[in-house]
């Protein structure tokens, strides 16, 4: 005992490695002074050490091991032939303070029927392309006089009667206005002094095929609307005033004066009716004028009896028997814009006498029960009359844009 500590002083104590025998003591003996160390787990495909190798060979790293392969031991080389496991990454802890939720998973309709074990294909039908959303827009709403609300645009019965005769009346009105200036022409150029001398002189400077065409068309003249078609068969020579007109209304005209009387009569496309048109071109200046128009609208002499033109009966023609006794209708203007008084009078051609002669004005109206109104004679009076005013209006304004 005594012999072996002296030979082991000043030695560190050291263990056997396991399972070597005695006889190593001497390659143990070598190692003497070095700390001990455990071998290195070998990996598995790597060529091991050699005796004589005195420093440590870097290997080569095998492949990540298949996710299924069991773990080795801590510690401990993985069987040869075996993978090791890399451990999951562990998850990052939340912050301090705050805490993460989960969202919950919507819960599935009642009506959803469950997957299908075979997928399906989308339905055309449904896409956006075929079907589209139908978007409707409420009635803006507003507030009564109560401060009831109510749906805009809305009106009661009597603001849509109301709202309904004012729309009937405008439309007459315009209806009328266009009606007027379609039959007499438009005077509002008419209304200068060089217009109004210009139109007194008209008699010998425009050919009466302008004063009094041949051929008059009369759309919606007649009765209900009907058409006319009116021919001349006569034009009386220009001549004064002295046997052209009873003594009653060359009295009442006497005050503008006579300067020329120029004088057609026309018959319908029948040859039932004939008429006799006249242009009185007077002396009157535009106030004398316009003091005969005055008189006439105020005392009504457009609508006396005893104040008919006569009319003028040309030899050869249907109007040859159309005399004063045959005078059924009749009508009268005095321009303002012209010294000019348009007249016309109407009959039978077949020389019937009438005995209750009625105005133009009159005739034409839809209750008006004479036989010159049943007959048709009030609008073929007035609507010649209109007719041969609107040609002469128009030869006024063609006249006064000449170049004096």
């Amino acid at each position: 005992m005594d012999g072996t500590s002296s030979e082991t002083s000043g030695r560190p104590f050291r263990l056997s490695a396991p399972g070597r025998s005695d006889a190593s003591a001497g390659a143990a003996s070598e190692t003497a002074g070095r700390p001990f160390r455990l071998p290195a787990p070998r990996r598995t495909g790597a060529p091991g050490e050699q005796p004589s190798e005195t420093t440590a060979r870097l290997r080569p790293v095998p492949a990540d091991p298949a996710p299924d392969a069991p773990a080795a031991p801590f510690g401990r080389p993985a069987a040869q032939g075996t993978t090791t496991t890399r451990p999951a990454t562990p998850p990052r802890p939340a912050a301090q303070g705050t805490t993460t939720t989960r969202p919950a998973t919507p819960p599935r309709p009642a009506h959803q029927p469950p997957a299908p074990s075979t997928p399906l294909t989308p339905d055309p039908a449904l896409s956006w392309s075929a079907t589209r959303p139908l978007v409707s827009f409420g009635e803006p709403e507003g507030y009564d006089g109560d401060a009831r609300p109510r749906p805009l645009g809305r009106r009661g019965a009597s603001q849509a009667a109301a709202a309904a005769v004012c729309l009937v009346l405008g439309l007459g009105l315009i209806s009328g206005a266009v009606t007027g200036s379609w039959l007499v022409g438009d005077s509002g150029a008419e209304g200068s002094p060089s217009s109004f001398a210009a139109a007194g002189s008209l008699w010998h400077s425009v050919p009466v095929d302008e004063l009094f065409p041949p051929t008059v068309q009369g759309r919606g003249a007649g009765p209900g609307g009907a058409d006319r078609t009116w021919t001349r068969i006569a034009v009386a020579p220009d001549s004064g005033c002295k046997d052209a007109f009873d003594p009653l209304l060359r009295k009442a005209l006497a005050p503008v004066g006579c300067e020329r009387l120029v004088r057609a009569t026309y018959t319908d496309a029948t040859e039932s009716y004939v008429t006799t048109v006249g242009l009185l071109f007077t002396t009157a200046d535009a106030p004398g004028m316009t003091a005969l128009a005055n008189r006439f609208r105020k005392e009504r002499l457009d609508r006396r009896s005893d104040l008919m033109p006569l009319p003028y009966a040309a030899k050869g023609t249907p109007a040859a028997g159309f005399g004063a006794p045959q005078r059924a209708s009749w009508t009268v203007s005095v321009l303002t814009e012209a010294p000019v008084v348009v007249y016309a009078v109407s009959g039978w051609a077949d020389g019937r006498t009438v005995d209750d002669p009625q105005p133009a004005g009159d005739a034409v109206k839809t209750d008006a029960t004479t036989a010159a109104a049943q007959a048709g004679l009030g609008n073929e009076a007035q609507g010649l009359a209109d007719r041969v005013e609107r040609d002469f209006r128009r030869n006024v304004r063609s006249a006064s844009e000449q170049p004096s």
